[in-house]
This record gives C-alpha cells, sequence and structure tokens, in this order.
C-alpha cells in the first residue's frame, strides 16, 4: 500500500513513511493510492472477531509495511478491556465499542455506539491509543526521538497526552485555546505533570492552534531539525484507526451483508466522518452519512449549499460543545479530493483559495469554482445543525425516557440523527465523550451533576501546569526548540 497527497507530491510512500509525520511535503494530506477494498466473504468471517482482531484485519489493508506478527501484538495490547475499563452499566466492556439501542419505532431505528470508554471518556482514546503504541514501536526501531506539536479543541489534547506520556523517545507540545474548554478538558491535559508533556494555552481559537500546527509542519527545516511529527487529525493513522469501528458497529448493527446502516457523526474537523467515508469507499454497506455541527456550521453549509466558507476567529462561536468549535476543517480536503476525481492540481487551487479568499464555491451557480456539489450525494452525506438549546432539550429528554446521560456534542449527533432516520436502515450516532467531561451544560440541563468514573472525582483540584502564549507561530518555534534541548 502506497499513499498520495492530495495537492500532488510526486513522492508515494508507505504506511510507516507517513506515521511519523501529519502533513505532505506539498502541504497536502495522505490518502491510499487507492482504497482497499472488503468483500461480503470478509465481512461474514469478521462478524465473529474480537475488536483487537478486527482491528489487526482492518489495519492490515493499510500497514503493509509492518510484519503481521508485530501489528498483531500492537492491536492486542491495544485494545484490551482494561485500557477500555470505563463502560457504563449493562455494556459489555469486553466489546470495546458496544452498542446500544436508543429507540425503535417501526421500521426506525436509533443506535448510539459507545466510544468513549478509554482513559481520557472520549472517542479520541480509539485511535490515540494505537497511535501511541505505533509511535513507540517505530521509534524504537529507527533509534529515533519524536516532537509531538498538536492543537485540540478539547479531546485530542488529553488523549494524545495519555496515550504518549512516558512512552521513550516522545515528548508532546499541545496547543489549546485558553479558557475555551470545558473545565474537566482542562484539567485532564493541565493536570499531567510528566516531563514529556507540555501544555500551551493559545490566546485565540482553535483555528488559531491548528494554523500554527499547519505553519510549523510547512516549515520543512525546521520540521526535519526538531523531528516535529502530529497526532492531529492530519496524521493519516489517526484516521485509519477511527475506519475500524465503522466496521464494528456495521457488523454489530447487522446480521447480514445484504443490509445498511447510516451513521451521524458529530462533526467540527471531519476527521471522525472522514473514517466513514473511507470505510464507505472500501465496500462497508454505509447508506448515509450525517454530518452533525453546532453553532459553528462550516460543514453544514457546504453539504447543503456547495460553499465552504470558513470563518474567522472573531465569527466562531464558543458553545456548550466546544469540541466542535471549529471553523477550517482541516481533514475536509481529503473529501474534496475524492468528489474532484482526485484531481490534485485542483485541489491545490481551492486549499490555497481558502487561504486567500476564505473558501470556495462548488455550488455550480455563476462564478463559482466547479459544479461538483451535483456528486455529494453520491458519496451518501447529509448534515444538520443543533443550538444550545437543541443539546440541552435533547441530553433531557434522553435522561427522561432512557435514564441514559450523554454529553452535549452526542447530544447534538442525536438532535440530527432524529432528523435523518430512514425506514429499514438502522441509525448509529457515534458518542463523543462521556458526560462528566461537560459536567457545566449537564448541570444545566439536569440540575444535577454527571456521574463520573472512579479515579475522576475531583481532577478539577489538582495542581495544574500549562503556559499561556500569544497565537504566534515564531514564539511557539522557539518554546519548542528551547524545551527539546531540556
Amino acid at each position: 500500500m502506497q499513499y498520495v497527497s492530495t495537492r500532488g507530491h510526486a513522492a508515494t510512500p508507505s504506511f510507516s513513511g507517513i506515521l511519523l509525520g501529519g502533513l505532505a511535503p506539498d502541504g497536502g494530506l495522505y490518502l491510499p493510492a487507492s482504497y482497499p477494498q472488503v468483500t461480503f466473504a470478509e465481512l461474514d468471517a469478521w462478524r465473529s472477531l474480537s475488536y483487537a482482531d478486527l482491528a489487526f484485519e482492518v489495519l492490515s489493508k493499510f500497514a503493509t509495511d509492518i510484519p503481521a506478527d508485530d501489528l498483531k501484538s500492537l492491536v492486542k495490547k491495544t485494545y484490551t478491556a482494561s485500557v477500555y475499563c470505563n463502560a457504563r452499566d449493562g455494556e459489555d466492556a469486553e466489546s470495546i465499542t458496544p452498542l446500544r439501542m436508543l429507540e425503535e419505532s417501526g421500521d426506525k431505528k436509533l443506535m448510539l455506539q459507545a466510544l468513549s470508554n478509554g482513559p481520557t471518556l472520549a472517542f479520541k482514546d480509539m485511535a490515540m491509543q494505537l497511535l501511541g503504541n505505533l509511535f513507540e514501536y517505530t521509534l524504537a526501531k529507527q533509534h529515533a526521538e519524536l516532537n509531538i506539536l498538536g492543537a485540540t479543541s478539547g479531546d485530542t489534547g488529553s488523549a494524545a497526552e495519555y496515550a504518549m506520556r512516558g512512552k521513550k523517545g516522545i515528548r508532546v507540545f499541545m496547543l489549546s485555546p485558553n479558557k475555551k474548554m470545558s473545565a474537566f478538558q482542562s484539567a485532564q491535559m493541565f493536570s499531567l505533570q510528566d516531563a514529556n508533556i507540555f501544555n500551551i494555552a493559545v490566546d485565540g481559537v482553535f483555528d488559531d492552534c491548528q494554523d500554527i500546527v499547519k505553519a510549523v509542519s510547512n516549515d520543512l527545516e525546521f520540521k526535519a531539525r526538531q523531528k516535529i511529527g502530529t497526532v492531529n487529525s492530519i496524521n493519516w493513522a489517526r484516521v485509519v484507526a477511527q475506519v475500524i469501528y465503522y466496521f464494528r458497529g456495521y457488523l454489530a448493527a447487522t446480521t447480514n451483508n445484504d443490509q445498511k446502516v447510516s451513521f451521524t457523526v458529530p462533526s467540527g474537523n471531519f476527521g471522525n466522518i472522514c473514517a466513514g467515508h473511507v470505510a464507505r469507499m472500501m465496500g462497508l454497506p454505509i447508506d448515509k452519512l450525517v454530518v452533525a455541527t453546532n453553532e459553528n456550521d462550516v460543514l453544514n453549509e457546504f453539504f447543503r449549499t456547495g460553499v465552504y466558507r470558513v470563518r474567522k476567529s472573531a465569527e466562531t462561536y464558543h458553545t456548550s460543545s466546544p469540541s466542535m468549535d471549529i471553523s477550517k476543517a482541516s481533514n475536509f480536503e481529503r473529501f474534496i479530493f475524492d468528489l474532484l476525481d482526485r484531481d490534485a492540481s485542483r485541489v491545490r487551487a481551492l486549499f490555497s483559495k481558502v487561504e486567500t479568499h476564505g473558501g470556495f464555491d462548488l455550488s455550480g451557480q455563476a462564478g463559482s469554482d466547479g459544479d461538483e456539489f451535483s456528486k455529494a450525494a453520491a458519496y451518501g452525506f447529509l448534515s444538520g445543525r443543533s443550538s444550545h438549546a437543541d443539546r440541552l432539550q435533547t441530553i433531557r429528554d434522553v435522561y427522561s425516557k432512557y435514564g441514559l446521560m450523554v454529553d452535549t456534542h452526542t447530544a447534538d449527533g442525536i438532535k440530527v440523527a432524529r432528523e435523518n432516520l430512514t425506514a429499514g436502515v438502522p441509525m448509529i450516532v457515534l458518542e463523543t465523550a462521556l458526560p462528566a467531561k461537560f459536567n457545566e451544560a449537564i448541570r444545566e440541563a439536569l440540575g444535577r451533576d454527571a456521574e463520573r468514573p472512579a479515579g475522576f472525582e475531583h481532577i478539577e483540584s489538582l495542581p495544574q501546569r500549562f503556559e499561556v502564549m500569544a497565537p504566534d507561530v515564531t514564539s511557539i518555534k522557539s518554546y519548542v526548540e528551547s524545551h527539546t534541548a531540556l
């Protein structure tokens, strides 16, 4: 399996060749040169597999340069009930991502796939725990070190830090928007005292943090000299690790391969739902992929109009589902690459226009940049939007009817999923996090605190260690450089 850049860089590296990096040298994102296909015979064989064994089968189609025994050992180490130990009452911890029937009316079914049983109580653990083990394995083989520079709107940061803490040869520099995460999210990151973890609170929004990471990644000399890698969802290994749970969700919701399912995914950076797009391109029988946004509805606008219009920092709302407070979806370029029939020169031109003009238009209207939006429906995408009032009402409704607390992002997903149910096609909402991470909104919605897994009772009171910095690339580079020399 070889990989190509969405912007046409000539090299076609292997999985291991792109594992430790993020952007391609031309600023593009990596995708397989062609999507591996899954047969119905394989799906039948996979129905009885454990999560770790399923992960091995899926990853084997992408990481063809890692010896099978090594890859099998890595997934067995990663996907265990002892790592994903925060299953709620009634959930099977051994299944790793248990599927729950939420509501059933006639031929319409709404299900919830639990993805937040890992160490940081968020779906990001599903990929990040594997990434930590892959990084450690690869660096040991190369006798190398890696300085990870990442950006987070809330959950990526803690998932990365918990996955990388104490790993030999790895330092983590994580940028987050200052005072724009929940108290729980901030405490999860900032309370870590490990010597290889560095938290930087940037005075700005998530997009400022993400822009800094991309700017550093595009400085090839600095990137090479400082051994910079990334764990953001621009890293292909993150995306492919998320593909696995789409297969698990489908297999758990169906009894034969003639059946289809749909997925609704709370979306900000387009990484999670991009994995669903990859699974669908591999042949997984997915009907619809529904993008659920909050008030920062850049993706919803595109999937309704064909116009991709990035908001400026001042136009980005700080909401009660803060992990989706994103107005520049970095993984969106991967889907656009496929939508444009993998025309790298056009992708390069369109995303250059994002930087110069704030977006592009594929609606086919007069003066637009193309008419490919007319083909988007063929990829199964739909979208919807949720507001603060919507998510509070959904939290109340789900708790009242089913005795289940859901976090604000998952509530956005349920609200939009309910608007897009189809008879005969189960709809699976991908859980974002456990509600304890967003207790302020749970208290507002239900008048009580969210339940907390053991060990998280007083996390906000722990000592915190972080640096507040301006959204300045030069200053961040200097900080990284000075702390890698320690």
